[in-house]
């Protein structure tokens, strides 16, 4: 058995004499040479066995097909299956919550009725009213009380209140009033690169006005070796404007071109 399965394996052409001899047939009726009768039953019986071939290599690929489909359909029925089973496991855990939930809620309910119903009662209980007793001696009683107070008691009222007014009045005159201040950054610039900068900086601090605070300064370059410089002062808002300050600034012509506010913040 061996043998026969190596031989069915092995690509062999058992039909080469037939063809060959179709082949030598089919010349031979180009040429004009008449063919025998067994010739063409030769041929009849090989058309007729690659005929019956045909149909059973079809049949062959049918049933594969059929078989793989057969499998895929069970593998996905399996897997419906199992996703099914997990659903109604899922399905049964849901349940159980909420019937633990509606337990819960029922023994809170039951909980609260006793409560609700001693607030209820609370509620409902009459106010009672006082009693007033009658007095004969009403008149009398009414001598002795004095509703609306003597003279002397309003003096002394009026006095203790003027005296507060005044000791507020003294310690608020005593409190420093608020100075509203402002801080400016001014940048001045000469005229060139050759003027002197530590003299024009002496020029811009000889200015002095009441309520004026010359701060930190220093040389920012501008370009083609022109230099400016940038000075912080502190001035108070009622004394001193911006306009006298750089009108007293600009007064330095031989060394100050201009002078503008780089920033001003309120303190």
């Amino acid at each position: 058995m061996s043998g026969l399965q190596g031989l069915a394996q092995e690509n062999i052409w058992f039909d080469k004499s037939r063809y060959d001899e179709a082949e030598r047939r089919f010349y031979e009726g180009m040429n004009g040479i008449p063919q025998t009768p067994q010739a063409k039953t030769a041929l009849q019986g090989s058309k007729g066995h690659t005929r019956t071939q045909k149909p059973r290599e079809r049949k062959s690929s049918q049933n594969a097909s059929k078989s793989e489909d057969q499998s895929e359909l069970v593998s996905r029925l399996k897997s419906l299956e199992l996703d099914n089973k997990n659903l109604h496991k899922v399905v049964d855990d849901l349940r159980a919550v909420l019937s633990k939930l509606e337990s819960r809620m029922a023994v809170l309910e039951k909980s609260q009725a006793p409560a609700s119903k001693t607030v209820t009662v609370t509620k409902a209980a009459p106010v009672q009213k006082p009693k007033v007793e009658e007095h004969n001696g009403a008149d009398d009683d009414d001598d002795d009380i004095d509703l609306f107070g003597s003279d002397e008691e309003d003096e002394e009222a009026e006095r203790i209140k003027a005296e507060r007014v005044k000791e507020y009045a003294q310690r608020k005159s005593k409190k420093p009033a608020l100075i509203a201040k402002s801080s400016i950054l001014l940048d001045v610039k000469p005229w060139d690169d050759e003027t002197d900068m530590s003299k024009l900086e002496e020029c811009v601090r000889s200015v002095q006005m009441d309520g004026l605070l010359w701060g930190a300064s220093k040389l920012v370059p501008v370009g083609y070796g022109i230099k400016k410089l940038q000075i912080n002062c502190v001035v108070e808002d009622d004394k001193v404007g911006t306009d006298i300050l750089e009108e007293e600034i600009t007064k330095f012509e031989d060394y100050v071109q201009s002078v503008d506010i780089a920033a001003f913040n309120k303190i």
